[in-house]
């Protein structure tokens, strides 16, 4: 049986990332710190990943996008061209949440976070730390009695938590979307569903300016 062919990516954040996994590993990578315009820029990286991988879209098996938390436009982006090419190519897309991406390839109880603003983070406990389920906490009500010894926390949000509360933190094995890829390259299968927005909370009062596509049911 070949092995699969796995394009990754992800706009949830200030950055656009993008991956592709073949094989056993990640063989085109592209990470490019942004603040806004993933939604003119992700095509063209999808492109360019895909061209120096030497693969056309015909050869890829599934796809793999992040879907949060983060960026409520920056997760719509992503999640549309998802969906899109999904269809479009008769390939699943699997939706892999930011938080198991931080935590992929890296061994030991980990508790991976996310800046959530306002002095609250989103976190999720891997290898028996902390919560089993994405949680959105306050930073003053992190119960450290979950965390085991021998914890290392990663993400945006580690240097507070980890400084706040005496753990080690460490940068993440993998970029975003080669982290994405890799796992979407695990879980994707004939049913898998169309991925969706990851919404922890709702959304600031105040609307963004800058208006993300929609995501159908």
């Amino acid at each position: 049986m070949n092995k699969p062919i796995v394009l990754g990516f992800d706009t949830s954040g200030p950055y656009c990332s993008a991956a592709v996994f073949a094989g056993d590993d990640v063989v085109s990578a592209f990470y490019e710190d942004m603040q806004r315009g993933q939604a003119e820029r992700l095509m063209p990286i999808l492109e360019d990943v895909m061209a120096d991988a030497g693969l056309d879209w015909s050869d890829l098996s599934a796809l793999g996008v992040g879907v949060g938390p983060g960026n409520f436009t920056g997760i719509r982006i992503s999640v549309a061209a998802a969906r899109g090419l999904a269809m479009g190519l008769g390939i699943p897309a699997v939706g892999v949440s930011l938080l198991d991406a931080l935590a992929f390839g890296t061994d030991g109880p980990i508790l991976s976070c996310i800046d959530a603003r306002r002095e609250s983070a989103y976190i999720l406990g891997h290898n028996g730390a902390g919560p089993a389920e994405i949680t959105h906490v306050e930073m003053d009500a992190l119960d450290p009695a979950l965390l085991p010894e021998g914890t290392v926390v990663i993400g945006s949000s580690s240097e507070v938590i980890g400084t706040r509360y005496g753990f080690p933190q460490r940068p993440a094995a993998y970029a975003p979307a080669s982290a994405i890829a890799s796992l979407a390259s695990q879980r994707f299968g004939p049913d898998t569903p169309a991925p969706k927005p990851l919404y922890i909370r709702s959304a600031d009062a105040a609307p963004s300016k800058e208006r993300g596509p929609v995501i159908l049911s």
